[in-house]
């Protein structure tokens, strides 16, 4: 699953939802902040597509929706386990 962020046109029309509705999931703590939506700063919202989605099919088992959330958040390049590359430099040289 490639999770997707989208403009509040575009959500609207995806998921055929108002405007308003789109705001009064975000600001009735329904979808969470950083994982269903982002704000890059004061006038622009993105709308995580996949995740509301999914929220739409799992509304009546949050814990199927969970599922989909932890997976979202395993995705992200912060979660992703490091493994240290061995150093091409020689130190010993003469």
């Amino acid at each position: 699953m490639a999770f997707q962020f989208v403009t509040k046109q575009q959500a609207s029309e995806i998921l055929n939802m108002s405007f308003s509705t789109l705001k009064k999931y975000r600001l009735d703590g329904t979808w969470i902040e950083g994982t269903h939506w982002v704000k890059l700063n004061s006038r622009c919202i993105r709308y995580n597509l996949e995740l509301i989605q999914d929220w739409f099919h799992n509304r009546q088992d949050p814990i199927a929706h969970h599922r989909a959330i932890e997976k979202y958040h395993a995705s992200l390049m912060s979660n992703q386990k490091h493994t240290r590359q061995k150093s091409s430099i020689n130190l010993n040289r003469r």
